[in-house]
């Protein structure tokens, strides 16, 4: 099957719109992340956007761990730098600018959290071909898609795609409005 269509990216100002208190009600960053991140652990937020989930898995890492919380959109790492900064995580959370084709970072990490995100990707074979040589033997991939954007042939396409570079299936979790596949190198 060949990769569906994708030419949008989330604009930065959007993220006003669902990056807000009421949205812990849906979306509630510690239930969804806590199972999957370890205190010292390195985690990449790929496609952080303001920090949304950036700054609970900062708190779950603590003052041991990192955050690399890469974007596109300097706008949405400028959002991100704010919020880290107002919760004085900012010594735990990293910045980084990435490139529409590349992550372009070269350090190895424990787990990678990519929410709302993939389907965005122009070349997703590249893209997880990426982040499979990112993670650590055993390192867990959580990818979480919007049921609004991605269907479920779609999310299947990329489930399968990474099953063929070598991740292996582990769990489906429940998350709210949302596919999602927990995937481990």
């Amino acid at each position: 099957m060949a990769q569906p269509e994708s030419n949008y990216t989330c604009p930065w100002w959007l993220l006003f719109t669902f990056d807000n208190p009421i949205r812990k009600l849906i979306h509630n960053p510690n239930k969804i992340l806590r199972p999957y991140v370890k205190a010292g652990a390195t985690v990449l937020d790929v496609g952080c956007g303001m920090g949304y989930f950036s700054l609970e898995l900062a708190r779950l890492v603590g003052p041991n761990g990192k955050v690399i919380a890469a974007d596109l959109q300097p706008q949405m790492l400028a959002g991100l730098e704010k919020r880290s900064t107002k919760a004085d995580l900012q010594t735990v959370i990293q910045p980084h600018l990435c490139a529409t084709d590349k992550i372009g970072i070269t350090e190895p990490v424990d787990t990678i959290f990519a929410f709302w995100m993939v389907h965005e990707v122009r070349d997703r074979k590249a893209f997880l071909q990426e982040l499979y040589r990112l993670l650590k033997p055993e390192g867990i991939l959580m990818i979480v898609e919007p049921l609004i954007h991605v269907t479920q042939k779609n999310f299947r396409f990329t489930l399968d795609l990474g099953c063929e570079l070598g991740f292996i299936k582990v769990s489906q979790p429940n998350v709210a409005i949302s596919r999602s596949v927990i995937l481990i190198k």
